[in-house]
């Protein structure tokens, strides 16, 4: 046995070298086959995403949408509200325990799920109570059906956070592409259609906000399905939790609960604000300026989703040099992927929000503002995951925290004179510093590199290619949907060119055994 006060030398550290290198090679083709299944379920997500907004602005229109976004949003808040950060601590805990009929991850189940549905069911009930009372804050005076939507949210509350949990621990415990059936395509695929029913059958807003809602419940038992054998649910694992169960999840889960809302419900929170503090119409623009915002975000929410567990393990095993690999090697996929997009969509607002109505256009300097914001945030790639899977929750709380004051604080004194730019800028505020706290406080927990020359390499490149391509179509057809689609073909066209160039094609032969887990281990 080597002395642990001496460093092997000669061939001894020639193996321990190979044998570090091969575990963080390992670790990075485990990470980017669950990344590449999560990135296509992110890319339907987007899509089915989209979709249902347009079925919402075209169908509704800027108040009526402004409505129905209203009420989704009450559902976003709350629902992370009384998950009480239950799911990200499955995520967390999980991993670190023996699965199966014989383990001991069964037992976290009920320790997470029954209380979040106790103090649900609470708020609900008071929630349907007081909705006459709540609508006229949130819905403009003349919305008829605000009380009624209210009403549906709360009640609809206990299944959306039954379904958020356990989605949380089948992501834990089953392969990524079981959650990406789950949450990436069969929920977003079945909104659009229920929704789109709904409106063409002259319904108002309040059905159509059920079908919206309608999903969730059939998920909820497709969940259950999934965690029955890998946590051997019916086949004798012990439900029964001890007290350490009680104090390891919760003693996460407290304070990740009050981050969760605050990160799930920025975006719902600044088209409140604006609903309360402007008109409806103008939180129906912020509301579809959001919607193409977060969008590039799912490519890191596919990613984060695949690899949290991942994290998590190698963490708890005391790799962090293999994790802060993951991490580096993600987030330059993040950045590649995402930055094109937020270039576009800052140098092509007008067209974009052309495709939602004319009356859409007005959010134009908003979503150049916001797609500033949000290459900030996929810029720090994956790092409130990394944070939190460290188990420094109350870390990630900080930076959430100081994110939501200034963007209230900001919200209050911009959205009255400015609208939807206003809450774009307040909005932006929050993002940056909230990613750049969080940064600062992983790089310390970690204690490894995060930001290193291969993922600035990759911003740079991004960033620069799109920049020059985006500016000459503006220049050539203009900022509408004539130059935005101009330059979507250049870019396509020069894809095509780059895919049959002899070395192009030969370094993507020798890449995809790596990225599909067959390089050398």
């Amino acid at each position: 046995m080597t002395d642990p006060g001496t460093r092997p030398t000669g061939a001894a550290a020639t193996a321990v070298a190979d044998a570090g290198g091969s575990a963080g090679e390992r670790e990075v083709r485990r990470s980017t086959r669950s990344g590449m299944v999560g990135l296509a379920g992110a890319a339907v997500n987007g899509l089915l995403g989209f979709v249902l907004t347009v079925v919402i602005v075209r169908g509704l229109g800027p108040a009526g949408s402004g409505a129905m976004f209203t009420a989704i949003g009450v559902v976003a808040i709350m629902g992370v509200l009384c998950c009480a950060g239950a799911d990200t601590a499955l995520v967390w805990a999980l991993p670190r325990r023996r699965t199966g009929r014989d383990g001991d991850a069964a037992r976290l189940l009920p320790v997470a799920l029954l209380p979040a549905l106790l103090f649900t069911v609470v708020v609900a009930m008071t929630g349907v109570a007081l909705s006459g009372a709540l609508a006229p804050v949130l819905f403009d005076p003349g919305t008829r059906e605000g009380a009624d939507l209210l009403r549906l949210a709360f009640a609809g509350l206990p299944f959306v956070v039954a379904t958020t949990v356990l989605l949380a621990a089948v992501r834990a415990v089953r392969p990524v592409a079981a959650l990406v059936a789950v949450q990436y395509v069969f929920v977003p695929a079945a909104r659009p259609a229920l929704v789109s029913a709904a409106l063409l059958a002259g319904a108002g807003v309040t059905v159509a906000f059920a079908g919206w809602l309608a999903p969730i419940a059939v998920a909820v038992l497709v969940c259950v399905a999934l965690l029955a054998r890998p946590l051997g649910l019916g086949a004798g694992a012990a439900l029964r939790p001890v007290g350490a169960d009680w104090r390891t999840l919760w003693g996460f889960a407290l304070p990740r609960a009050a981050s969760a809302t605050i990160d799930a419900s920025s975006m719902w929170l600044t088209v409140l604000l604006t609903a309360a503090l402007a008109d409806q119409a103008e939180a129906g623009i912020i509301g579809a300026v959001g919607r193409y915002a977060l969008a590039g975000l799912l490519i890191m929410q596919g990613l984060r989703v695949a690899v949290a567990p991942q994290l998590s393990r190698l963490l708890g095993q005391g790799r962090t040099g293999e994790a802060a690999l993951v991490y580096r090697r993600i987030t330059a996929v993040i950045i590649t992927l995402s930055w094109p997009g937020y270039l576009l969509l800052a140098v092509f607002a007008p067209g974009f929000l052309r495709l939602f109505g004319a009356e859409f256009t007005a959010g134009a300097a908003a979503m150049v503002v916001l797609a500033g914001a949000m290459m900030v945030n996929s810029g720090t790639g994956i790092v409130q995951t990394l944070l939190l899977m460290s188990g420094s929750s109350g870390r990630h709380l900080l930076a959430a925290a100081t994110g939501l004051l200034l963007n209230v604080a900001l919200a209050v004194l911009l959205i009255p004179p400015h609208g939807a730019l206003g809450a774009a800028v307040a909005w932006t505020v929050g993002i940056v510093a909230e990613n750049v706290i969080a940064t600062v406080a992983a790089r310390r927990v970690v204690g490894e590199p995060l930001i290193t020359r291969s993922v600035l390499r990759a911003a740079a490149a991004a960033g620069t290619a799109t920049a020059v391509l985006a500016t000459a179509g503006a220049a050539v057809a203009g900022r509408g949907v004539a130059g935005l689609f101009l330059t979507l073909g250049v870019a396509a066209l020069l894809g095509v060119a780059l895919l049959l160039h002899p070395g192009v094609r030969r370094r993507a032969r020798a890449t995809a055994p790596t990225l599909l887990g067959r390089g050398p281990s």
